[in-house]
């Protein structure tokens, strides 16, 4: 199953500050953080998932914590299996991608 990389915000950690430090860590890129896409997804023990833009500044993404990894147009959302949370961030992401 895909899904869309990220992790938990540590404690003193604004959201931006994480999505910057996740995706150097699963990634090995440097991002600018854009604005939050799609809806809050809630999650089990009083979790939610945020999603946001980022634009790689520098590095090649490769996969650090997962087998592979894969750039998707808006056509290839459909055929890949996404984890149950992260298909209700489908329509968002379609609006979002070329």
């Amino acid at each position: 199953m895909w899904e869309v990389p990220g992790g938990r915000v540590e404690p003193g950690e604004t959201e931006q500050e994480a999505v910057r430090r996740e995706c150097q860590e699963e990634l090995g890129i440097t991002v600018t953080v854009g604005p939050r896409v799609g809806p809050d997804i809630p999650l089990r023990e009083n979790l939610v998932l945020r999603v946001y833009a980022a634009q790689v500044l520098s590095g090649t993404p490769e996969p650090r914590e997962h087998r592979t990894l894969r750039w998707l147009t808006a056509t290839d959302l459909p055929t890949v299996n996404w984890l149950p949370a992260d298909r209700a961030l489908l329509p968002a992401l379609r609006a979002l991608l070329p």
